[in-house]
């Protein structure tokens, strides 16, 4: 037996440059932090000669190209895998939930599959397998930085190149700054699931056309994921409420499904009461919201508590993809 895990991620400037149809036009960045919330994928051979998938359902089929689930499916097809498995999902978080889930699905997933096969790949080729699978097969209109994140973990900065090479390196922050960012950031869960491919479709396809409305805030974002760095690597955490703002008003404007008036009064109330800025992480619609709040952190969660939305307490995780058991 095989037990995978690859955290989820937080998004902490420059979201949405990491798409194809921007970057190869004109090159994304943004930084990302990895947290203590994983994917776990159990990989174990099966005795009977079939594939039994567990993940919200249940599937048992004869053949990978029978499994309706398309990233089980096509990661076995993409690993090579001809064996007959039980593959068992088991998520910190719920699906669609903007912290990047599915990436970290099919990282694990992979993950899983090449250690059965005594494969080794490092996280690099990881990350790009696991692109491969959902922007390259399934042709989801999602970009790379969950994928990346999940294989790497920490809290790094990510460019990515016109040529769609991507370079990965550590933000440069003092530990004591570190667990001050920790501790000013919020997580509130909206209590409601979206669809990033959904959500992101407009956007991307957009960007694809050359519209340069959105193109232009696609710069604006990129270049506030540049500002948040510099802030953070000269010791200026505060600035990055202002920034969040920042870059909240303009990713608001890049699709009609990114807010809506229930998601726009959660933000309001947290702002009123203490917070600097925020948005919703991910692509936005649903899923968690994240506010920086430096004081008055009990006024914010008490406020937010009055409208059913309760804080998810996390902290940052160094590591990324890695195999815990291996029986």
């Amino acid at each position: 037996m095989i037990i995978s895990r690859a955290p989820v991620r937080i998004s902490m400037g420059g979201g949405g440059t990491d798409l194809p149809s921007y970057y190869t036009r004109r090159g994304g960045f943004l930084m990302a932090a990895a947290i203590n919330r994983y994917v776990f994928i159990m990989v174990n051979r099966r005795f009977q000669k079939s594939f039994r998938l567990s993940y919200s359902r249940t599937e048992i089929v004869s053949q990978a190209d029978e499994i309706e689930h398309n990233i089980f499916r096509e990661a076995l097809k993409f690993a090579g895998v001809d064996t007959h498995l039980e593959l068992v999902s088991v998520a910190d978080v719920p699906a669609q939930c903007g912290l990047g889930t599915s990436s970290s699905f099919t990282v694990s997933l992979l993950n899983g599959l090449f250690s059965f096969q005594r494969r080794y790949v490092n996280l690099s080729e990881l990350a790009e397998a696991a692109c491969r699978v959902e922007i390259g097969i399934l042709q989801e209109p999602i970009g790379k930085q969950d994928q990346y994140v999940a294989s790497f973990g920490g809290f790094n900065a990510y460019t990515f190149h016109l040529d769609g090479t991507v370079s990965i390196e550590p933000v440069r922050i003092s530990e004591e700054n570190v667990m001050t960012l920790q501790n000013n950031i919020l997580l509130f869960h909206l209590g409601k699931e979206r669809s990033a491919s959904e959500t992101l479709e407009e956007q991307n396809r957009k960007s694809l056309d050359g519209d340069a409305n959105v193109l232009s805030r696609l710069d604006t974002i990129k270049d506030i994921g540049l500002q948040t760095r510099k802030a953070f690597e000269a010791g200026r955490i505060d600035e990055f409420g202002e920034l969040l703002h920042s870059h909240w008003m303009s990713k608001r404007l890049l699709s009609s499904k990114v807010t809506d008036p229930v998601i726009d009064e959660a933000y309001e109330l947290a702002r009123i009461n203490g917070a600097l800025g925020g948005k919703v992480v991910g692509a936005g619609g649903g899923g968690f919201l994240l506010v920086y709040c430096p004081k008055n952190r009990s006024k914010v969660i008490e406020a937010m508590g009055r409208v059913g939305l309760r804080p998810t307490w996390f902290s940052f995780e160094h590591e990324g993809a890695k195999i815990v058991y291996h029986g």
